[in-house]
């Protein structure tokens, strides 16, 4: 008899930031994906709370905007849920910042805007969790963001780099949080691009320049992004 396929339930801020490379790796581990629109839909169903697993992806906006976005808070509230019953749960940048607050953490408005491929060092729970991958010598993570946040009490740093402290944590066995992109598909960034064009014009960020740092990067990139899911959801499954 055929076992039901795991689903995972994706919350996303803009259509552009999708799952990316972590979608064919879930799909050829058997799980169904489902989309959520954050500013749309309905994040307090059942399906939410009874998700095998929950992504909480990223976007433009502040954790502590709740006054200007007021899904945010109903995305806080689901995710101190699923923390607290320590359900499978991955958040990416602005889902890893949700995350922090939703166990109680600040976030704030970093130094500057980290955009760009870039290096993050492991700590020695970062080497042995999964993402050892990242602890080779080249490799490369797409950074993307402006805020930051105080490290939960009772999670564990997983990774730092000389701009922020805190780019990845774990709360429990079961729930990862990554300040980076690594689920970010190379192909697909021109529609980043475009998305982001206002912000990476305010920072001075050269399209071009960034364009071929994506070209010389994308193979390993994907390779590990590939390694690191396939990993995490191993020990989901264990």
């Amino acid at each position: 008899m055929n076992q039901p396929r795991k689903t995972a339930v994706a919350v996303r801020h803009v259509a552009f930031e999708d799952l990316g490379l972590l979608a064919p790796v879930l799909e050829r581990n058997g799980w169904s994906i489902a989309y959520r629109d954050a500013a749309l839909d309905d994040l307090t169903g059942p399906e939410m709370e009874s998700a095998d697993l929950l992504v909480v992806l990223g976007g433009p906006i502040g954790v502590y905007e709740a006054d200007k976005y007021p899904f945010l808070a109903a995305e806080i509230a689901l995710l101190e849920r699923r923390l607290t019953a320590g359900k499978p749960t991955l958040g990416i940048c602005l889902g890893c910042q949700l995350m922090a607050r939703a166990l109680g953490a600040r976030v704030f408005a970093g130094g500057h805007k980290e955009i760009g491929w870039g290096r993050v060092s492991l700590t020695p729970e970062g080497a042995a969790s999964a993402l050892t991958p990242l602890g080779a010598g080249d490799a490369a993570v797409l950074h993307w963001h402006g805020d930051t946040f105080d490290l939960p009490l009772g999670a564990v740093r997983l990774a730092f780099n000389e701009n922020y402290p805190n780019q990845a944590f774990a709360f429990g066995p079961r729930a990862l949080a990554l300040q980076f992109h690594v689920e970010a598909d190379p192909k697909r960034l021109e529609s980043w691009y475009v998305g982001h064009a206002c912000e990476l014009a305010t920072v001075g960020v050269s399209i071009p320049e960034l364009r071929a740092q994506t070209a010389q990067a994308a193979a390993a990139a994907e390779h590990r992004a590939r390694e690191i899911f396939e990993r995490w959801l191993g020990q989901l499954a264990a």
